[in-house]
């Protein structure tokens, strides 16, 4: 008797694992041939879709075909067999060499002229159901991102919400994606040291595993995580509607490290305390030299030589200084909502000086209006005229000047608060997650007089935070109310 296979197949895993069908196939096959006596010798079972080319499991069947281990075919469908034309046109080969090729649920004898004819006709028919299918999906693909969703499985930092929802921040691993980007882009880490680190805060991939070195990468360029999405294929940029993890200016400073275009790892030499301490005796800047791998800052002034210090030893007074001007729960909590009203405050009055401002721009605009028309009705004279229209228009430069200086400053009076409120809240953890010139920035921002006295550094608390670090500290009760209008 001739060998068959009876070859079944589903488009997904999904479908095989968890449907009926490749069961359902199986069954009808059986009957089959058993109705008309066929031998089926191999069982050829696939889960992927018909729709390209390439898959093993059909290609296994071809080969048992062409090589003679057997003599035809069976299959529940015409469709389970291929759904491209280049799949069908190998079927129509071994059909012409005389391999038996059955279909359980199709009447079609392809050694026939009408069978062959009705055949392809039904090949072309499940080619262009393909097509259509894909133009359908490529069209709902695009609707999705048009209304700023991003219709694929969440990114490593985030969940997915369901269809036609924007995805939500993963509470245990979107701080951690984070803390990546914050890592990274202080220059301080590469990705082998960033993948080590960001295992041990406890970072895992989608299986529990380790993020790879790939993985890191993919997610330190993904725009995603600061708000935008980017589809490769095609190079075009939407604008989601999901929260972002980090901020722009964030993702840029990343991706100019990753670029090489900040790389402090590779400044050997880097001193982070240069310029920034003096001599108290000469009033001269120290220098920051290296020695036997550790860095010091010496005054090289003739009365004062051989003065100088560890850097070791001021970042260990510089931690002191930050442990005293932070903010513990208690205070952030009270500080925040005092913060929450005068910015509202801030704002409110803002808007009442721009609204009267622009209230006298209509009326002096009112008033040369009516002044043009006097004087065309000769009301008034030339002379008179031209002051009245002169005083105006210095006026009506004040008020526009006014409104300038609003909106160039709105809000940058409140910018001062709120970095100091930020700073004071978690000024070690800021200090430290932040590249090396950032750190020098942070410095100058809260310490002022950075002196060194024999072998000891004296650093002070500048304006505000030295009222903030004298501030009597309490056991019970609120804490000490500080008035933010007076650090501005």
């Amino acid at each position: 008797m001739k060998a068959y296979i009876g070859y079944i197949r589903v488009s997904t895993v999904k479908q095989g694992t968890k449907g009926v069908s490749l069961q359902e196939q199986r069954d009808a096959i059986s009957r089959y041939a058993e109705r008309n006596q066929l031998s089926i010798t191999f069982w050829l079972e696939e889960m992927e879709t018909a729709a390209k080319q390439g898959r093993p499991v059909f290609n296994q069947a071809l080969k048992f075909l062409r090589t003679g281990k057997a003599q035809g075919m069976i299959l529940h469908k015409l469709d389970r067999g291929a759904r491209n034309l280049r799949d069908w046109a190998a079927i129509g080969e071994l059909s012409d060499s005389g391999v038996d090729i059955h279909f359980v649920s199709e009447s079609l004898d392809l050694q026939s002229r009408g069978g062959r004819l009705s055949a392809d006709i039904q090949a072309v028919v499940a080619a262009d159901y393909i097509r259509n299918l894909k133009e359908e999906t490529r069209k709902g693909f695009r609707g999705r991102l048009k209304q700023g969703l991003y219709p694929l499985p969440a990114p490593l930092g985030y969940l997915d919400q369901g269809t036609g929802k924007a995805k939500i921040i993963d509470p245990i691993k979107g701080p951690l994606v984070k803390l990546a980007f914050d890592l990274y882009g202080s220059a301080r880490f590469n990705l082998k040291t960033l993948g080590d680190e960001i295992y041990r805060r406890g970072l895992r991939n989608r299986k529990g595993g380790r993020v790879s070195h790939n993985g890191l990468s993919t997610i330190l360029n993904n725009t995603f995580y600061m708000g935008l999405i980017n589809i490769q294929k095609t190079k075009e940029h939407f604008v989601g509607i999901h929260e972002p993890i980090i901020k722009k200016s964030l993702f840029d400073r990343v991706r100019s490290v990753l670029l090489g275009k900040t790389n402090l790892r590779s400044q050997r030499h880097f001193m982070r305390f240069r310029q920034m301490l003096s001599c108290v005796s000469c009033q001269y800047s120290l220098t920051g030299e290296r020695q036997k791998g550790v860095v010091y800052y010496r005054c090289h002034s003739q009365q004062c030589k051989g003065t100088s210090i560890k850097e070791e030893i001021v970042d260990m007074e510089l931690t002191r200084l930050f442990k005293r001007i932070h903010f513990g729960e208690q205070e952030m909590q009270y500080l925040l909502r005092k913060l929450l009203v005068l910015r509202e405050d801030w704002g409110t009055q803002q808007m009442n000086e721009t609204r009267n401002l622009d209230l006298r721009l209509d009326q002096i605009k009112e008033r040369l209006n009516r002044l043009t028309d006097a004087y065309l009705d000769q009301a008034l004279d030339k002379v008179m005229f031209e002051e009245r229209k002169k005083s105006l228009i210095e006026e009506r430069l004040v008020v526009e000047e006014g409104l300038t200086a609003i909106a160039r400053k709105k809000d940058k009076s409140f910018d001062h608060i709120e970095k100091y409120f930020e700073l004071a809240c978690r000024p070690w953890l800021s200090h430290k997650l932040a590249n090396p010139e950032t750190q020098r920035q942070i410095i100058n921002f809260v310490t002022s007089n950075r002196c060194l006295s024999g072998k000891k550094i004296e650093l002070e608390p500048s304006l505000p935070f030295r009222e903030m670090a004298n501030r009597p500290e309490t056991a019970y009760g609120g804490p000490h109310r500080i008035n933010l209008r007076t650090l501005d």
